[in-house]
């Protein structure tokens, strides 16, 4: 007889509910920010970006700051399902991480494919390679329960993996000018981290306080400062004092996760997607559209996410190395495969690693990324709203 206890499924559908309300929320944001930007009030909104707060503009403390936050909860979400969740067994893993893979894989390929003649806009390959869980489960709640929860489950497990590897893209890819020094003082500052988290430290505010030190750290060194959040996720225990009988629902990483469930899908993300879907679609054209750099990062997204994503999971299934999820058939993967494409949040962030210096570029990315995602949501929306109701699959084989 094991003493762990199983954490709560409560626990993960309470995550559901609030990325999906979160996901509506962002939308709004979205929409907002694109009609503040073409009204008379674009100027200000412009202008109040790039007003400077202290050493930063507004613009940079919304994208280097608050979304350090952003990725501290990303970094607890996929450690907690790493070891305590729907990715703690290679069985779990193995379907959602293989479409994830291929979900990433084809999105880079269609982009270089568009973009093979456009050495100005090749460093933005890693854009349509990501999946906004927020977005997509946000649109995935609005049909109810037409759509299985093993979907929704699969949709946000793949999404994780997805949030990882975009992590790790970040750090490898989109990293120049290193400071040493600073970067040298940011690894030690992990290293106490890791020795708290030996030591059996289980009070949140050491972590927190050294959290802090760590994104000034990271920010000097010129490492993206929002790795500093992952960084620290990664080092917060999962584990409880001896006298609370195994409740996994008081350790410091899920207390530190539940503080945070709220402030960022409903504060930090809107914030983000209102800064930064702002675009001004004044002399815009359909030949806008097509430009290289625009058409790669919506086709990657729409096509290339279904691609990578249905073909992946159909490999896999075909070859039997993962089952369906369960009350789930073809048309239904198709549809989740098309929501995948949905790359609002973490696409802007890596376009604008990718471009920074660039508006033009930046322009073109943030037209793609609207274009993309918002084309990937209808289509993903039709295809489910045309499949059979949950269970339905099931009784026709």
């Amino acid at each position: 007889m094991t003493n762990k206890v199983p954490r709560p499924i409560s626990v993960f559908r309470e995550f559901l509910d609030s990325e999906a309300s979160g996901g509506i929320i962002l939308i709004a944001a979205a929409v907002l920010a694109l009609i503040v930007a073409n009204s008379p009030l674009a100027e200000p909104y412009f202008h109040a970006l790039h007003v400077y707060l202290g050493p930063l503009s507004l613009l940079h403390w919304i994208n280097d700051g608050l979304m350090a936050m952003f990725f501290l909860l990303v970094g607890l979400e996929i450690k907690r399902e790493m070891l305590d969740g729907q990715l703690s067994t290679w069985s779990r893993r193995a379907l959602p991480g293989i479409a994830a893979a291929g979900g990433m894989v084809a999105p880079a390929l269609v982009y270089l494919a568009i973009n093979k003649n456009n050495p100005a806009a090749l460093s933005g390959w890693a854009i349509p390679t990501a999946t906004d869980i927020a977005f997509a489960l946000g649109v995935l709640s609005l049909l109810g329960n037409r759509v299985p929860a093993s979907l929704k489950v699969f949709l946000t497990a793949l999404a994780i993996i997805d949030d990882l590897g975009a992590v790790i893209i970040i750090a490898l890819f989109y990293t120049s000018g290193l400071a040493l020094g600073w970067l040298a003082a940011a690894f030690a500052v992990i290293a106490l981290l890791i020795v708290l988290n030996r030591m059996g430290v289980l009070s949140l505010t050491p972590y927190v306080v050294l959290g802090i030190v760590l994104w000034v750290f990271v920010l000097k060194s010129g490492i993206h400062a929002t790795l500093a959040g992952v960084a620290l996720a990664l080092t917060v225990p999962l584990r409880v004092s001896p006298g609370i009988a195994h409740d996994l629902e008081a350790s410091p990483l899920h207390r530190l996760e539940h503080a945070l469930h709220k402030v960022v899908p409903f504060l930090i993300i809107p914030v983000f997607g209102f800064a930064n879907a702002g675009v001004s679609l004044a002399g815009a054209s359909f030949s806008n559209l097509v430009e290289p750099l625009t058409l790669g990062v919506a086709a990657g997204l729409v096509v290339g996410k279904l691609v990578g994503v249905f073909g992946a999971s159909a490999l896999a299934i075909g070859l039997k190395f993962a089952e369906l999820p369960r009350n789930a058939g073809w048309i239904h993967m198709l549809g989740i495969a098309l929501l995948c494409g949905i790359g609002f949040t973490m696409s802007l962030f890596i376009g604008l690693l990718a471009f920074p210096a660039g508006e033009a570029l930046q322009y073109a990315v943030k037209v793609g990324i609207l274009a993309g995602s918002l084309l990937a949501a209808v289509l993903g929306v039709a295809v489910l709203l045309m499949a059979p109701p949950p269970g339905a699959a099931d009784q026709q084989e």
